[in-house]
This record gives C-alpha cells, structure tokens and sequence, in this order.
C-alpha cells in the first residue's frame, strides 16, 4: 500500500472545476494522480464571454500544471475502474487506496490550452462575420449567449429558438420571465415551445426549419443544449450498480459512492437533488477534501464531515452588466446581481482559490 513516502494514492478521475480544486487541496497530503483527457481546468461558465471576447478566455482557461505542482497528471480518458486501479484509454493502470469521480458532463474539446484558445477564436470570427445569428436552446448558455452577442454586436440579428414552454426552465418563473424580457428588449427574436431540425438544412442556404414550420435564416448556429452526464463508462465497471436511472452516482451524506468505504463522486454526477452549478461542485470537493484527509490519517469515520444540499442561488449572466438572480426567497434582475457575476463571471474570484494571480 505505501508509497510516495508513506502516502496514500489519490486517484481523481476528471479535471472540471471540482475536480481541479480536490486535486489543488491535496496535493501536499497525498500521493496524487489526476486523469482528464485535456491538459486544462476551463471554467465553462465564463466560455460564452470567451466567444464573444476571446482574450478573456486566456485566465479562464487554466493549464491543470498551472496549480498542481505536486501530483501527476495522465492526459487520457479513464475507460475502467476494478478495486484497486484505474484503467485509462492510452493503456494506463493507476493504483488508488482512494478514488475520486469528478467527470461532470462529456464535451468534446481540445486536448491543449492553445488549441481551446484558437477554437474561441474561430467562434469569434463567425460570430463578427455573421449579419444574423441562431442560437439553439433556451438554458442558461443559451440565455447567456444570446446576452452576450446582443450586448456586444448589438446591430446583429438574434434569433434564439427552445423547445421548451419558457427560458431557463431549471430556475422559478420569475427569473425566466425577467430573462425574457431583458432579452426582447435588446431585440433578440425568442421562440418558444420550437424545436430546429438541425438535419434539414446545410451550411449553404443557411435556412433553419423549426417545428411549427417556421424558416429562420441564419449565418451562423450555436448549439446551446445540455451535454450528457460523462458517466457512461462506468456501466460496464464495478460501480454499474451504483448508477440510478439517470445515469447519476448514488452517494451518501459524506459524497462516497453508496457501498464503497473508499471511492467518492462529486460534482454533476451525483444524484443529489440540487441545481448542477459551479459553486456546488466546489462545496463538494471541500467536503471530500476533509474526508479524505481525515480517512488518510487514520480518523475515525465517525467523525466524516457531511455535506448539506443548500437553497438553490442561481445567476445567469444577461450581457456586460446586467443578470438575473434567484435567491431562496426572492429574484432580483438588473444592475446588482450584474455586479455580482456578469462583469467577471467569478474568474478572478475562481482563479484566487486555484492560488493563481486573479
């Protein structure tokens, strides 16, 4: 069991934001690995800033070397996990005494920091060449995105299409109906209650069908839809039957998968009924952080700290300035939950707790 001068192996699986911010906390107490198949943390709530302004993706996308200086770092997917290793996609077997799953939600990017900024880039361009813009999905990227082009190109044709019966759908009425206005009032087109068939049309005639029979002409698309929960791998390994019918990881008051005394799972893929948020997954990964230390020097576990679900705050960016808000007891739209969140969407506040100069 001992090595790395008596540590115990740390395995975390996926380099999101908690992930990254387990990694960062424990590197000096434990024997570290991180595995994620990109060399970076991106803090994907601020990605929609990045499109429209791409040099602030630079302190937002955060190379992982940036703040684990003290654990290694396998870029390569984990594909299989038995009782005492991980296995990766490029061949690798990595020995845990405890293992974290962090993988949050699948989203084909770029392995390198350079590739991801280039692709801000190449968005960038399409969005500044384009006289009229669709966006796919009502959510909070979509939301956001809409903010963010109307804002910014404000002499540019927005046209944001969602299936649903009405914006950001995870969050109160009030919030969505204060979204919605904020957004007609800057002239952006919503569709509601829509969906686009994205196979009827080709980049050529750059004209979008929807569901009611409605064409929409755009020249450039951007799919703001939920990505899948990357937790698919793990059916055909030991914890398939840890998995409920969302595909989500059923944990205890402590975060450890239900049965398992020494592996964890945080962030997205828990089945904690909350809000899926940034902020969550760092609650999370301070939690498991305590835990393992305490486990590592032999504690009892007893003495576990637990995790408490909070009351669902949610912000959604509305261009530079502006956002909506949702507290417990109330939702405030406009300049204050702007300042909050819209002017730095949290990165220097994000990029502080990873120990870098914000």
């Amino acid at each position: 069991m001992e090595s790395g001068g008596g540590r115990r192996r740390v395995v975390v699986v996926g380099g999101g934001i908690g992930g990254s911010l387990l990694a960062k906390t424990i590197q000096f107490n434990a024997d570290l690995t991180l595995i994620d198949p990109k060399e970076y943390l991106e803090l994907t709530w601020a990605s929609l800033r990045n499109m429209v302004e791409p040099s602030f993706a630079d302190r937002s996308v955060i190379n992982h070397r940036d703040y684990l200086t003290n654990g290694r770092i396998v870029t390569s997917a984990a594909i299989n996990i038995t009782d005492t290793e991980v296995l990766t996609a490029d061949g690798c077997h990595i020995v845990y005494d405890y293992l974290v799953i962090a993988t949050g939600h699948t989203d084909p990017v770029p392995v390198t920091k350079v590739e991801r900024l280039h692709q801000y880039e190449e968005e960038n361009k399409k969005i500044q060449s384009a006289q009229s813009v669709l966006i796919v999905g009502g959510g909070p990227s979509g939301v956001e995105l809409a903010g963010e082009i109307a804002t910014d190109f404000p002499g540019k044709k927005v046209t944001l299409v969602h299936k649903g019966p009405r914006l950001l759908e995870f969050i109160g009425t009030k919030a969505s109906d204060k979204s919605l206005g904020w957004l007609r009032s800057k002239k952006v087109e919503v569709k509601l209650e829509q969906a686009i068939d994205l196979n009827s049309t080709s980049d050529e005639n750059r004209v979008y069908r929807t569901s009611t029979g409605e064409s929409i002409e755009a020249d450039c698309r951007f799919l703001c839809v939920a990505k899948p929960l990357a937790t698919a791998w793990l059916g055909e390994t030991i914890l398939k039957t840890n998995l409920d019918k969302n595909g989500r990881l059923m944990v205890d008051e402590h975060l450890r998968v239900k049965g398992r005394s020494n592996i964890f799972a945080i962030g997205d893929i828990t089945d904690i009924p909350e809000l899926k948020q940034g902020y969550i997954a760092h609650k999370h990964a301070l939690v498991v952080c305590k835990n393992l230390n305490l486990l590592m020097s032999g504690g009892k576990e007893s003495k576990m700290t637990k995790y408490k679900p909070g009351s669902a705050i949610a912000m959604v960016s509305l261009g530079r300035k502006e956002a909506v808000a949702q507290f417990p007891f109330t939702t405030l739209s406009g300049r204050v939950p702007g300042l909050l969140k819209s002017r730095d969407l949290f990165v220097g506040r994000t990029r502080k707790q990873m120990g870098l100069q914000p």
